[in-house]
């Protein structure tokens, strides 16, 4: 009986180990082998790069090949050699690098780099909704190219991970450079942003309570300097003060009181941004006629239209101009002032991802996993997934869902 018994008990013990078995031959399988290609970026003063050496070892020795153009990473401060010790393949040809399946990129492609695509290929990039022209997504889905906008990738938090990591980068930049334009290295009134003892602090005013206003705000009051924030909502205010730790002026949007704290401050910052389309105008030109001489402003929503009338785009080149003595910092781009740290900080967010598109299998099973990679794909297979997209410019809109629950 109890020999019986232990045949029984050894028999179900074997069967739950070859089923464990196969369980552990199907997870352990050798992922997919991916080709990344990196492009040397051609937009106007765009510094960064998507992988650094370290993020590209990190894929390298998960068997995938990445592919990069030479001096790529020469804006980043990265040599070819770097990439290269990594493990990294420098190619001299740009249209090798355009063969890759996956293209990751920071600016959106232009025309002539969509033409040396192939079809089926997935590219990482930023959308750029402002300057979105209607051949460029056309050109995309006759290729049935698989676009994921950067802009829209979400963490496990559902926080705009990119959005959220350049936020913070321009935010505590934007401080730095008031306090560059501020002294007289820069033809400034002389000043030192923050404040110390027996002196009075520079008085910095921020407007929007964003990730930009937040990092602007910190590092202000890291300094010294007296802060005021205002935005039209009192949540973005209650949670900026919350974030911060410490009680600084805000205040909505009430005319009388912004305008009076414009006119009287050193340094304006504008973060405001805009869901869809142009940022408001907020602060009109007889604001600034009688703002301080030499005081400074630095529109960050410059990219959007700027929240200022009185502001026009600049370049890293010749960054500033100055109208009713107002000195006007308006780079659209400014994370690519610190392109070194912004490339560290993107670098973040793109190696893991593309370590998880290998060990998933492919696009379609990542989109399944990763519901923060599937909001941000606006192209695939040849439809236009994304709602917004096709209602602005009157192209077929397909479901994401109903499409990939089709070809299962």
């Amino acid at each position: 009986m109890a020999n019986g018994l232990r045949e029984v008990m050894a028999t179900i013990a074997q069967r739950g180990l070859l089923q464990t078995q196969e369980e552990m031959l199907e997870t352990n399988k050798k992922s997919n082998q991916l080709k990344i290609g990196i492009p040397k970026e051609v937009s106007f003063q765009e510094c960064r790069i998507a992988l650094t050496p370290l993020s590209v070892a990190l894929l390298v020795n998960h068997g995938h090949h990445v592919i990069i153009e030479s001096n790529a990473g020469r804006g980043a401060n990265f040599s070819d050699r770097d990439y290269s010790e990594q493990g990294a393949q420098i190619t001299y040809d740009t249209k090798e690098v355009w063969q890759a399946d996956i293209i990751v990129k920071i600016a959106p492609p232009t025309l002539a780099e969509i033409a040396l695509m192939h079809k089926a290929q997935t590219l990482f990039s930023t959308l750029q909704m402002g300057d979105l022209k209607e051949d460029y997504l056309k050109a995309l889905l006759n290729k049935k190219i698989n676009a994921i906008s950067i802009e829209k990738l979400r963490d496990e938090g559902n926080i705009l991970s990119v959005v959220r990591a350049m936020g913070e980068i321009v935010g505590a930049t934007s401080i730095f450079i008031a306090a560059e334009y501020l002294s007289s290295s820069f033809d400034g009134k002389g000043l030192m942003l923050g404040g110390f003892t027996g002196v009075p602090p520079t008085e910095i005013v921020i407007l929007g309570a964003g990730t930009v206003g937040e990092y602007a705000a910190r590092t202000a009051l890291s300094l010294g300097a007296e802060v005021k924030v205002f935005d039209s909502s009192i949540y973005k205010l209650r949670r900026l003060q919350n974030n911060l730790g410490s009680r600084v002026f805000t205040s909505v949007m009430q005319p009388i009181v912004l305008s009076k704290a414009i006119t009287t401050c050193d340094v304006v910052i504008g973060a405001i941004r805009s869901d869809h389309g142009r940022s408001p105008c907020l602060v009109m030109e007889e604001t600034v006629a009688k703002m301080k001489p030499q005081s400074v402003i630095v529109d960050v929503s410059i990219d959007q239209g700027g929240c200022f009338e009185t502001s026009s785009v600049t370049n890293h080149k010749e960054p500033v101009f100055i109208k009713h003595d107002v000195i006007h910092y308006c780079v659209p781009n400014i994370a690519s002032r610190v392109p070194r740290t912004a490339s560290y900080a993107l670098t973040n967010i793109f190696a893991p991802i593309l370590v998880d598109l290998g060990e998933s299998g492919g696009l379609m099973n990542l989109i399944w996993q990763k519901q923060g990679v599937r909001d941000a794909l606006y192209a695939f297979q040849g439809n236009l997934t994304n709602a917004d997209l096709a209602k602005r410019f009157n192209i077929p809109f397909k479901d994401l869902e109903l499409i990939m629950a089709a070809n299962q």
